[in-house]
């Protein structure tokens, strides 16, 4: 027993020579290739079991003979274990050169295309990554795209739109000016009308850009839905009645939600006057809200004789105005996604669908907890 401690010992002590030495190796060549560092581990081990050995065989004094068979025996280990950390190291270099090369692939426009080939289980892991960031990027290109799109044609609408009352503006105040209305007060009437519509427009750009910009402060408190619904049809019965429309409210229960009342009433009067403008004269604009399991549905059904399909995804984009089968809007096109900012910004969802003769715009918002 005690002879077999003794070889443990030396043998120990040998082999822990060459692996402080191995590990100081490796400190060295750790900014180095792969290949270097296997190459190390490889000789680490052989050079320990040598080490070991000549520890052993000198302190049981082998024969020459003896020690230098086990001698040889470990160097052929040796060339083995050199060779086979060598094509690892090769391998596991070549699969890396490769997996950079296609990491390059990434740019304004590129996709990631993952090498062929097997590859270890680490290298494999990062190959999956690189392709979900690759399609996260198309995906984030594509929304920027879209948006930039979207930009594009909203400062051009917003111009014609701008334009148009400003040169009514300028050419009433002109005429005015010169003393040749015939109606000084109707053209003072129609100034102060064209102007309201130009603050509106500039009131829903500013709204827009703070939603945009994620700057949009809500105020939320604990209210009812039938307050706000009452609210809000007592704003747009006068509207409605210029445009030969009824309101209908259909029973609202007094459903408690926590809202910014303030935003909720914009929201609800944007969609009330888009559904009376939308309407047909002696047509029906219908004011609703039910509980659902998501939470209170809030709903407005106009008779605009409906949405084309290939229009519904695109609704309560900025500056959307519909196409030739709805009548052009007097706005910007910005009140369907001032909607849609602020539902979200509450944790709620704004929708569009179909319905016989017109269509629905609903609005889910979460229940107040009780």
């Amino acid at each position: 027993m005690r002879d077999t401690l003794l070889i443990a010992l030396y043998a120990f002590l040998g082999a822990a020579g060459a692996g402080l030495l191995g590990a100081g190796a490796l400190r060295l060549l750790r900014r180095r290739s792969l290949t270097a560092s296997l190459t190390v581990v490889a000789a680490v081990a052989v050079a320990a079991m040598l080490a070991g050995t000549l520890a052993v065989a000198w302190a049981m004094f082998l024969s020459r003979h003896d020690l230098s068979v086990v001698t040889t025996v470990v160097i052929m280990a040796a060339v083995v274990s050199f060779a086979t950390a060598l094509a690892l190291g090769r391998w596991v270099v070549d699969r890396s050169r490769a997996l950079t090369l296609a990491a390059r692939s990434f740019g304004d426009d590129g996709d990631f295309t993952p090498p062929a080939g097997p590859a270890t289980a680490e290298l494999a892991a990062l190959t999956r990554e690189l392709a979900a960031t690759s399609a996260r990027l198309a995906e984030s290109r594509a929304r920027e795209r879209t948006l930039e799109s979207s930009r594009r044609e909203l400062v051009a609408w917003i111009s014609h739109d701008l334009r148009t009352p400003l040169a009514g503006i300028r050419a009433m105040s002109e005429a005015l000016e010169d003393g040749v209305a015939a109606d000084p007060g109707r053209y003072l009437t129609r100034i102060r009308t064209e102007v309201e519509r130009l603050n509106d427009m500039v009131g829903d750009l500013f709204e827009l850009s703070r939603i945009h910009a994620g700057a949009l402060q809500l105020s939320p408190s604990r209210m009812s839905v039938y307050d706000l619904v009452g609210d809000a049809l007592a704003g747009a019965d006068p509207l409605a009645r210029e445009h030969g429309v009824r309101l209908v409210g259909a029973p609202v229960a007094a459903v408690p939600v926590e809202v910014d009342g303030r935003e909720m009433s914009r929201v609800l009067g944007n969609l009330l006057v888009n559904a009376i403008r939308r309407t047909p004269s002696d047509g029906t604009v219908a004011v609703a809200a039910e509980r659902s399991p998501a939470g209170v549905v809030l709903s407005v059904t106009d008779g605009c004789g409906g949405i084309p399909d290939e229009d519904l995804p695109r609704v309560f984009d900025t500056g959307w105005r519909g196409s030739h089968a709805r009548t052009p809007p007097a706005g910007a096109g910005l009140g369907l996604a001032i909607v849609r900012g602020i539902v979200e910004a509450h944790r709620g969802q704004a929708a569009v669908r179909n319905v016989p003769g017109g269509c629905r715009f609903e609005v889910t918002l979460p229940m107040a907890e009780a």
